[in-house]
């Protein structure tokens, strides 16, 4: 990869990590994936909301949340924003790559990041997970930072830090 290239990547995350689109929880979503291992501490959780449009089931909006670096945060992003007004069997066809697409070619190092979004939207729409009550979420259902938190030793709790 050219340093311009390489340059113009890290322009393209950073945007997409300055200004990420649909973050955080869906509490009306019609379906939620989560892919990732706590052991490496790359977790990604996808909501996805669906309507009808001409008679077709399409998705109205995908939202995410993530533990993990830049390049995730930046996939996931992109990724959502193109989901708007897939069906279900176009959204499952995506690849990893098309869902990165906007960012530009991803190095090698970051494949896995594309892998996890990836795995997550395909988790949502497998249907083998049951989605959280709507609007009634229990004090007990799962967030993603406590089944990251349940993975870890007693002793290496995970903290979220905000950078200013």
């Amino acid at each position: 990869m050219t340093n311009d290239m390489s340059d113009d990547l890290q322009t393209r995350i950073e945007e997409a990590v300055r200004n990420p689109r649909n973050l955080g929880e869906m509490k009306d979503a019609d379906a939620i994936g989560t892919v990732g291992s706590a052991d490496c501490g790359d977790m990604l959780r996808m909501w996805v909301k669906f309507k009808e449009e001409g008679g077709r089931k399409v998705i109205d909006r995908a939202t995410f949340q993530t533990f993990g670096c830049q390049t995730a945060i930046a996939v996931a992003s992109v990724a959502t924003e193109m989901l708007a007004g897939k069906t279900v069997a176009e959204a499952q066809s995506m690849s990893g790559e098309e869902l990165a697409a906007p960012l530009g070619p991803l190095p090698p190092v970051k494949i896995h990041c594309a892998q996890l979004v990836e795995g997550a939207l395909r988790s949502a729409l497998s249907g083998e997970t049951a989605p959280e009550p709507k609007g009634n979420r229990s004090p007990t259902s799962p967030t993603l930072l406590s089944q990251l938190n349940a993975a870890q030793p007693a002793d290496r709790k995970v903290r979220i830090v905000l950078d200013s």
